[in-house]
């Protein structure tokens, strides 16, 4: 790995809107390259939005899609590799979907693995898990739920992953128009969030997290107080290879925002050189009730 300046992008997405999240996503990359970065993340299904209502309909086809058309566009005109989310549709199946483009095209996808609550209902789960060589570093994807299953990140890791990108639309705490409630959100988020340091640390991978901020509509099938309704605390983190968080977002308002950080390929070596790094001292021969179903009909 060499040293490379990442940008994590929190951000909303108003439901079944792709062409204006598109709009704002181009401003977060001009402002992304003007303070030096290589790398943006943007969230979970930032472009349709996060389990809208006509996932189906609006679903693209990746990568001929115009979405993915239009980040290949920005990543060109501002020499950015982008990673976003999207609802992809093939052969009239509908993935959770986070892509990744670079200046010179479409470089690959990773489709949600495990799917969370009304997920189920318009997505179905992937199968593969890929790591992409980007030059500088090697990249795997988890997506939100899937940093729930520390098996993920490992498998990433022994294909070389140097850096876990966690795009995320999670939906952990409602709040109020009062700013008491916001804040409780946010800092509620930021405590949840920060749990997947471990996915780092476990590791020795750089992580890199960006989580929808704020409410992206109401979907008529919930009460307007439903956990299930796509209303996002928001946040940014970055943790380092040995855990610890590095960067963040503010902890006190839910809004769109970005952080930039340099990852440093010394502290990846540092890590990964000591006589416990995990991956090194792991015992696989013992793990084979990982692969067996546990659960009777």
């Amino acid at each position: 790995m060499q040293s490379i300046r990442v940008a994590a992008v929190s951000m909303n997405s108003e439901l079944g809107k792709p062409p204006q999240v598109l709009c704002a996503i181009a401003g977060w990359c001009a402002r992304a390259k003007a303070e030096g970065a290589e790398l943006v993340l943007f969230p979970e299904l930032v472009v349709p939005g996060h389990c809208t209502p006509n996932t189906w309909e609006i679903a693209e086809a990746i990568p001929e899609g115009q979405s993915v058309q239009t980040l290949v566009s920005l990543a060109r005109q501002h020499g950015l590799i982008l990673s976003a989310g999207l609802a992809e549709k093939e052969r009239d199946i509908v993935y959770n979907t986070q892509v990744l483009v670079g200046p010179q095209g479409y470089l690959g996808k990773q489709r949600k693995i495990h799917l969370s609550r009304d997920e189920v209902l318009h997505y179905k789960g992937g199968k593969e898990l890929p790591v992409f060589d980007l030059g500088k570093c090697r990249v795997g994807i988890v997506i939100c739920y899937d940093n729930m299953f520390p098996e993920l990140a490992r498998i990433l890791a022994l294909r070389g992953a140097d850096i876990l990108l966690m795009p995320h639309a999670a939906r952990l705490k409602m709040w109020d128009d009062t700013a008491e409630s916001e804040a409780a959100a946010r800092r509620y988020s930021f405590e949840f969030l920060k749990g997947y340091a471990l996915r780092a640390r476990e590791n020795a991978c750089f992580g890199v997290l960006a989580d929808q901020a704020g409410r992206a509509g109401y979907v008529d099938q919930y009460p307007r107080i439903h956990p299930n309704q796509p209303h996002h605390a928001g946040g940014v983190l970055f943790f380092g290879p040995d855990g610890e968080v590095i960067a963040h977002a503010q902890t006190e308002r839910i809004r769109d925002e970005m952080v930039v950080a340099t990852l440093d390929a010394a502290a990846l070596a540092h890590e990964r050189s000591q006589p416990n790094y995990p991956l090194r001292t792991r015992r696989p021969e013992l793990f084979g009730e990982l692969t067996r179903d546990q659960v009777s009909a």
